[in-house]
């Protein structure tokens, strides 16, 4: 945002007034308004995200013009003058939302989020949360945690590296330039010979442009466009090819983003290249709205982002930016400049500031609620705390004559005390937070370390065990909890608390393959020994989930464990259809483990489990085809003589009832049961199908452990089931391992 988000007084205050365009304030409020509506109304903007392409373009094209118009009348670019004024214009707001976040970190967020808003704040104050957050996106796991309060400000970082680098490079191609031309004349004898190389770098610039006139300054302008031609194909290579092998950091990094700015940059640099006529700029200007609204309505997640797609809203902001003739009123840029849309546009950099933190927050805040009239007010409340900030903090530490008037170092000086105490404020609430958090952790330790009796799972029903082994695999008979197991003495207990839940996640992500990683990565636990069973856990994320009880029954049976486990895809062979990095990706990773089952010794037993889709129930068309693909893969192993065993996927809930338990009891916070299972699911197909044609598959059913006839808990016997919408938590997933121990031990027996 950024730059891309000052207004017009800012405009005015870099001095370049006279270049002020007004519509460029209403394609900011378009731009604002895609992202802020998307975070509001995913399901209705789906592809609102893409207001920070605009905001991209924005900021190369103003920070473009305005430097290279220092360079046109001083030879020069003031490079502490430069980066003071950005100090100015965009720390003091981004400061003040930060240290909010702060202290809603510590007061209202939960202790599940303390390591991950501690972390992103600090990255944030220092202006490499895009970094942070490309890092971060390897962990399939923790793009399903709840985002961070400051997770929006990327893009803010990114700008920032924009303007610490661009500037350095403009005034390089400059000098390059100008040296290039008076080796020219030079050689070719012309003028008065070439520059003294005893003079500084200013003198010999001085003193080209005295010998070679305006001919010296069109060499300038060649240079820097011919830097931003190459820094604009280089990085949009990079776009396109990280878009596709690895997508999830590839939205956050700078090089894939720096040709959305070099876009606006030769807007600036090519100012011929503009509409002559006002239907020229009115057919562009509404053109260029129709591709970046409608980008905002046709994109969604799935789309392949940046990469190719991005063409659409960065090309349709710049047909904007170049549409500024407004002799009427309804011309493109008079309506883009009218009152509402400017004025948007001056608050869209406060605006964009607070919205997300609000967003987050908001489910925390007891007895907020999250319908429509809700999100309404929230967003009332967005608008009103954006003009406060423009009008008291925004404005007025832009103009303080304290700093305005005196050399850069001052506000230099500003931005490192207000780095330094935004650590020290994010220090002090980890220093106050850490020993909960840790509390929380010791507790959840010693929970599972010792399963109270009843708790979990143990409180019953048993779940309903069918197929090769139903009459062998009884979990009962295995000490395994009896059908019913009440304990009055954890009724009102909720381990780990609702605060702690979303933190409750297995150990070994490595052993989880990301997204858009087609690897196929064993991970190995339990007995080295080569006589020891071998058993096989594969799947999705829902058989990672499971992963807690397994590493524990494979030590406590000698039983040599190997995982096989990529997030989002599950074990089957109907092929993916998608074109996409993840689609690609686990298809690849699907071949590569039917090798990799082909190849070894056959497993003494396999375990799978997978997320349920509640678009494709087993009376569909996708359901029957999930349930051949299941059935199919399973054939794999059982066709080797190897057992399977598979389960029916635990509940989904419409959102993470870890809010509903902060907020209110147990007994309120509930699924339907109709709405958390799908409806005859695949799996459960499959395996009726496969045990019906001979093939040793055994299902084991835990829905009725999940949910009563109406219902399904978020809290069963204790024990805190789930840590986001549809994973379990690491606590509740090990009072699980006496019926996984069950009827593995039927299927070893065999």
């Amino acid at each position: 945002m950024n730059e891309a988000h000052t207004s017009s007084t800012a405009a005015r205050e870099a001095g370049v007034s006279a270049h002020f365009l007004p519509h460029i304030q209403g394609l900011r409020a378009i731009a604002v308004l895609l992202v802020v509506i998307y975070h509001f109304w995913p399901g209705r903007l789906t592809g609102g995200y893409i207001g920070v392409d605009v905001f991209f373009v924005i900021s190369g094209f103003l920070i473009t013009q305005q430097l290279s118009r220092e360079l046109e009348r001083t030879d020069r670019i003031r490079l502490p003058t430069f980066w003071a004024k950005r100090v100015r214009r965009l720390l003091p707001a981004a400061l003040l939302v930060l240290l909010f976040s702060a202290v809603m970190t510590l007061t209202i967020m939960p202790l599940s989020a303390l390591a991950e808003n501690v972390r992103e704040i600090l990255a944030s104050a220092f202006y490499v949360e895009n970094w942070a957050l490309a890092a971060n996106s390897v962990d399939y796991l923790a793009a399903s945690n709840d985002a961070s309060l400051v997770q929006h400000y990327w893009s803010l970082s990114l700008e920032e590296q924009f303007y610490l680098v661009w500037p350095i490079l403009l005034l390089a191609a400059s000098a390059f330039g100008v040296r290039r031309f008076a080796k020219r004349r030079a050689a070719r004898g012309a003028g008065s010979g070439p520059v003294s190389g005893s003079r500084s770098g200013a003198g010999r610039l001085a003193e080209g442009i005295a010998q070679g006139g305006p001919a010296v300054g069109q060499a300038r302008w060649n240079a820097m466009i011919v830097l931003v031609v190459l820094a604009t194909v280089a990085s949009f290579v990079l776009s396109i090819v990280f878009t596709k092998n690895d997508p999830a950091s590839a939205y956050f990094v700078t090089y894939t983003r720096v040709w959305e700015f070099g876009v606006g940059a030769l807007l600036a640099l090519l100012p011929r290249f503009r509409p002559a006529r006002v239907w020229q700029s009115n057919l562009l200007g509404y053109a260029g709205i129709a591709a970046v609204v409608g980008a905002g309505f046709v994109f969604d997640r799935n789309t392949p982002f940046p990469g190719y797609a991005a063409l659409v809203p960065v090309l349709g902001t710049a047909a904007i930016i170049v549409s500024h003739r407004a002799t009427r009123r309804f011309d493109a840029a008079s309506v883009l400049g009218s009152r509402v849309p400017r004025f948007i546009g001056d608050i869209s950099y406060s605006l964009y500031l607070w919205h997300w933190p609000l967003i987050v927050v908001a489910p925390f805040v007891p007895g907020w609620g999250l319908s429509i009239y809700n999100r309404i007010a929230l967003l009332a409340i967005c608008f009103l705390l954006a003009w406060l900030t423009k009008k008291f903090v925004e404005d007025p530490t832009r103009r303080w004559s304290f700093w305005t008037k005196r050399k850069p170092r001052v506000s230099f000086a500003f931005m490192v005390a207000g780095m330094a105490v935004a650590s020290l404020v994010i220090g002090g609430v980890s220093v106050v937070q850490q020993p909960k958090y840790d509390a929380a952790a010791s507790e959840l330790a010693r929970t599972v370390a010792n399963l109270p009796d009843c708790f979990g799972a143990a409180e019953g029903p048993n779940p309903v065990v069918t197929g090769a082994l139903a009459t062998t695999a009884d979990p009962a008979a295995a000490d395994a909890a009896s059908s019913s197991c009440p304990d009055p003495a954890l009724a009102d207990t909720i381990i780990p608390s609702p605060g702690f839940g979303n933190a409750d996640r297995p150990s070994h992500p490595e052993c989880l393959v990301t997204l858009n990683d087609s690897t196929l990565s064993a991970c190995h636990f339990g007995s080295s020994e080569p006589s020891a069973k071998r058993v096989a856990l594969i799947g999705d994320s829902h058989a990672y989930q499971v992963l807690g009880p397994f590493i524990q029954l494979a030590e406590q049976n000698g039983w040599a464990l190997t995982t096989y486990i990529k997030g989002g895809c599950t074990w089957n062979t109907e092929a993916m259809t998608g074109a996409d990095a993840f689609s690609v990706s686990c298809n690849t990773w699907r071949s590569n483990l039917t090798a990799e089952l082909a190849s070894v010794q056959p497993y003494d037993a396999v375990f799978t489990a997978s997320l349920a889709d509640e678009a494709a129930p087993g009376t569909s068309t996708e359901g029957q085809a999930l349930a051949a693909g299941f059935s199919a893969a399973w054939n794999q192993v059982t066709s080797l003589g190897t057992p399977v065993v598979t389960m029916v996927d635990n509940p989904s809930w419409s959102d993470d009832p870890n809010k509903c338990l902060r907020a209110g009891s147990a007994a309120d916070c509930v699924e339907p049961r109709s709405e958390g299972l799908v409806a005859d699911p695949p799996v459960a197909s499959a395996a009726a199908a496969a045990a019906a044609a001979g093939q040793n598959v055994t299902l084991l059913d835990f829905s009725d452990t999940f949910c009563t006839a109406e219902d399904c808990l978020a809290v069963i016997g204790g024990a805190n089931v789930y840590r986001d919408q549809d994973h379990l938590t690491n606590t509740f997933a090990m009072t699980l391992a006496p019926y996984f121990r069950a009827v593995i031990l039927a299927a070893l027996a065999g």
